[in-house]
Protein backbone atom coordinates (compact mmCIF):
# COMPACT_ATOMS: atom_id res chain seq x y z
CA UNK A 1 0.00 0.00 0.00
CA UNK A 2 2.91 2.37 0.72
CA UNK A 3 4.30 1.79 -2.78
CA UNK A 4 1.40 3.59 -4.48
CA UNK A 5 2.18 7.10 -3.07
CA UNK A 6 5.86 6.58 -3.90
CA UNK A 7 4.92 5.55 -7.46
CA UNK A 8 2.70 8.62 -7.90
CA UNK A 9 5.39 10.92 -6.50
CA UNK A 10 8.00 9.41 -8.82
CA UNK A 11 5.70 9.74 -11.81
CA UNK A 12 4.98 13.40 -11.06
CA UNK A 13 8.70 14.10 -10.69
CA UNK A 14 9.47 12.46 -14.05
CA UNK A 15 6.65 14.36 -15.76
CA UNK A 16 7.75 17.70 -14.32
CA UNK A 17 11.31 17.15 -15.55
CA UNK A 18 10.28 15.75 -18.94
CA UNK A 19 7.73 18.51 -19.67
CA UNK A 20 9.60 21.65 -20.61
CA UNK A 21 7.95 24.96 -19.88
CA UNK A 22 7.47 26.80 -23.12
CA UNK A 23 7.56 30.55 -22.88
CA UNK A 24 7.57 33.18 -25.53
CA UNK A 25 6.15 36.44 -26.68
CA UNK A 26 2.88 36.84 -28.52
CA UNK A 27 2.45 39.67 -30.99
CA UNK A 28 -0.49 41.23 -32.80
CA UNK A 29 -0.14 42.96 -36.16
CA UNK A 30 -2.41 44.22 -38.91
CA UNK A 31 -1.48 43.55 -42.53
CA UNK A 32 -1.86 46.03 -45.40
CA UNK A 33 -5.41 44.76 -46.06
CA UNK A 34 -6.48 45.44 -42.46
CA UNK A 35 -6.54 41.79 -41.38
CA UNK A 36 -5.46 41.16 -37.78
CA UNK A 37 -2.85 38.45 -37.16
CA UNK A 38 -1.42 36.91 -33.97
CA UNK A 39 1.78 34.95 -33.62
CA UNK A 40 5.18 34.59 -32.03
CA UNK A 41 7.15 35.40 -35.20
CA UNK A 42 5.74 38.45 -36.97
CA UNK A 43 6.93 39.73 -40.36
CA UNK A 44 9.93 42.05 -40.14
CA UNK A 45 8.16 45.13 -41.48
CA UNK A 46 4.96 44.77 -39.47
CA UNK A 47 3.79 47.40 -37.03
CA UNK A 48 3.67 45.32 -33.85
CA UNK A 49 1.86 45.36 -30.58
CA UNK A 50 3.08 42.94 -27.92
CA UNK A 51 0.21 41.07 -26.28
CA UNK A 52 0.52 41.20 -22.50
CA UNK A 53 -2.31 38.91 -21.52
CA UNK A 54 -4.24 41.52 -19.54
CA UNK A 55 -7.51 40.65 -21.28
CA UNK A 56 -8.89 37.14 -21.15
CA UNK A 57 -12.17 35.39 -21.75
CA UNK A 58 -14.36 34.95 -18.71
CA UNK A 59 -14.42 31.35 -17.53
CA UNK A 60 -17.83 31.76 -15.91
CA UNK A 61 -20.72 34.16 -16.32
CA UNK A 62 -21.63 36.81 -13.80
CA UNK A 63 -24.40 39.39 -13.91
CA UNK A 64 -24.38 42.66 -12.04
CA UNK A 65 -26.26 45.94 -12.15
CA UNK A 66 -24.87 48.46 -14.60
CA UNK A 67 -25.23 52.11 -13.73
CA UNK A 68 -25.11 54.17 -16.90
CA UNK A 69 -22.86 57.19 -16.53
CA UNK A 70 -22.86 59.34 -19.68
CA UNK A 71 -19.48 60.79 -18.68
CA UNK A 72 -17.91 57.33 -18.94
CA UNK A 73 -19.91 55.56 -21.63
CA UNK A 74 -21.21 57.74 -24.43
CA UNK A 75 -23.51 55.26 -26.14
CA UNK A 76 -27.26 55.78 -26.39
CA UNK A 77 -29.00 53.23 -24.16
CA UNK A 78 -32.51 51.90 -23.71
CA UNK A 79 -33.81 48.89 -21.75
CA UNK A 80 -33.34 46.66 -24.83
CA UNK A 81 -29.99 48.08 -25.93
CA UNK A 82 -27.31 45.39 -26.22
CA UNK A 83 -23.69 46.50 -26.34
CA UNK A 84 -20.81 44.04 -26.38
CA UNK A 85 -17.13 44.78 -25.70
CA UNK A 86 -15.17 42.01 -27.35
CA UNK A 87 -12.00 40.88 -29.10
CA UNK A 88 -11.60 39.09 -32.43
CA UNK A 89 -10.03 35.99 -30.82
CA UNK A 90 -12.63 35.42 -28.08
CA UNK A 91 -14.75 32.29 -28.58
CA UNK A 92 -17.46 33.47 -26.17
CA UNK A 93 -17.68 36.77 -28.05
CA UNK A 94 -18.21 34.86 -31.30
CA UNK A 95 -20.82 32.64 -29.66
CA UNK A 96 -22.69 35.71 -28.38
CA UNK A 97 -22.60 37.39 -31.81
CA UNK A 98 -23.98 34.23 -33.46
CA UNK A 99 -26.78 34.07 -30.89
CA UNK A 100 -27.69 37.73 -31.44
CA UNK A 101 -27.75 37.33 -35.23
CA UNK A 102 -29.68 34.04 -35.13
CA UNK A 103 -32.35 35.58 -32.89
CA UNK A 104 -32.39 38.96 -34.69
CA UNK A 105 -31.32 40.78 -31.53
CA UNK A 106 -29.93 44.20 -32.45
CA UNK A 107 -26.56 44.80 -30.84
CA UNK A 108 -23.45 46.89 -31.19
CA UNK A 109 -20.06 45.23 -30.94
CA UNK A 110 -16.96 47.20 -29.94
CA UNK A 111 -13.63 45.42 -30.40
CA UNK A 112 -11.41 46.70 -27.60
CA UNK A 113 -8.24 45.84 -29.54
CA UNK A 114 -9.24 47.63 -32.75
CA UNK A 115 -10.84 50.79 -31.34
CA UNK A 116 -9.13 53.19 -28.95
CA UNK A 117 -12.53 54.58 -27.90
CA UNK A 118 -13.82 51.06 -27.13
CA UNK A 119 -10.62 50.26 -25.21
CA UNK A 120 -11.04 53.45 -23.16
CA UNK A 121 -14.67 52.63 -22.34
CA UNK A 122 -13.67 49.05 -21.46
CA UNK A 123 -11.11 50.47 -19.07
CA UNK A 124 -13.73 52.75 -17.50
CA UNK A 125 -15.94 49.69 -17.07
CA UNK A 126 -13.01 48.13 -15.18
CA UNK A 127 -13.02 45.26 -17.64
CA UNK A 128 -11.01 42.19 -16.72
CA UNK A 129 -12.18 39.85 -19.45
CA UNK A 130 -14.34 39.60 -22.55
CA UNK A 131 -17.06 39.71 -23.48
CA UNK A 132 -18.68 42.38 -21.39
CA UNK A 133 -22.29 42.63 -22.52
CA UNK A 134 -24.46 45.53 -21.41
CA UNK A 135 -28.20 44.78 -21.56
CA UNK A 136 -30.23 47.76 -20.47
CA UNK A 137 -29.24 48.23 -16.83
CA UNK A 138 -27.54 44.84 -16.47
CA UNK A 139 -23.92 43.94 -17.11
CA UNK A 140 -23.06 40.40 -18.12
CA UNK A 141 -19.41 39.34 -17.77
CA UNK A 142 -18.96 36.41 -20.12
CA UNK A 143 -21.70 34.79 -22.18
CA UNK A 144 -24.23 32.07 -21.60
CA UNK A 145 -27.34 31.72 -23.81
CA UNK A 146 -29.77 30.95 -20.95
CA UNK A 147 -28.49 33.78 -18.76
CA UNK A 148 -28.56 36.29 -21.61
CA UNK A 149 -32.07 35.27 -22.70
CA UNK A 150 -33.35 35.52 -19.11
CA UNK A 151 -32.03 39.07 -18.82
CA UNK A 152 -32.94 40.23 -22.34
CA UNK A 153 -36.41 38.77 -22.62
CA UNK A 154 -37.16 39.41 -18.95
CA UNK A 155 -36.89 43.17 -19.60
CA UNK A 156 -40.24 43.26 -21.48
Amino acid sequence: MKKLPLLITSLLLVLSIASPVIQGDLYKWIDDKGKVHYGDTPPEQASLRKITGNVSSFSSVSVEPFVFDPKNITRQRTSKTVVMYSTSWCGYCKQAARHFKKNKIPYTDYDIEKSAKAANEYKKLRGRGVPIILIGEQRMNGFDVATFDRIYYGNN
